[in-house]
């Protein structure tokens, strides 16, 4: 019976060292991946999306990409306030966030390479199509 005891219990040890050990690895790779963000990011974006966008294009794809980087975000330090929460924000939002973040750097690229500037809050928005000429009657003589 002390042997078989003991068995169970050298079993029942490493069992719970090998689940450790898988734990800390994993906490180990997903630290590892979330340093690794900045570098990574433009790998998983097309690189050349953004080519044929004039500048107004753009103006709004960045702005709606760093919307995007700002929702995911907060939705990732939310989740790492809960239980486990470190592991849920890497799998349900990390590789999101890294697309995202890889294509605001081409859009930024891009931006930067058309020599693009900010549109003015207060300027008026140029109209994208051609608007008809205003035709007044001749004056009477």
């Amino acid at each position: 019976m002390t042997a078989s005891f003991m068995t169970a219990s050298f079993s029942s040890s490493l069992r719970g060292s090998g689940a450790l050990l898988v734990l800390l690895a994993a906490g180990a790779a997903l630290s590892g991946c979330a340093g690794m963000s900045e570098t990574v990011a433009p790998a998983f974006a097309d690189p050349g999306a953004y080519e044929l966008y004039d500048c107004k294009q753009l103006e709004t794809e960045r702005k709606a990409l760093a919307a995007r980087t700002a929702d995911l975000q907060r939705l990732m330090d939310k989740a790492e306030t809960g239980a486990g929460g470190a592991v849920v924000s890497e799998l349900a939002y990390r590789n999101d966030y890294v697309a995202v973040r890889g294509r605001a750097q081409l859009a930024e690229d891009a931006w930067r390479r058309n020599r693009c500037r900010e549109t003015p809050p207060n300027a008026a928005p140029t109209p994208s199509t051609p608007q008809p000429p205003v035709i007044k009657p001749a004056p009477k003589r």
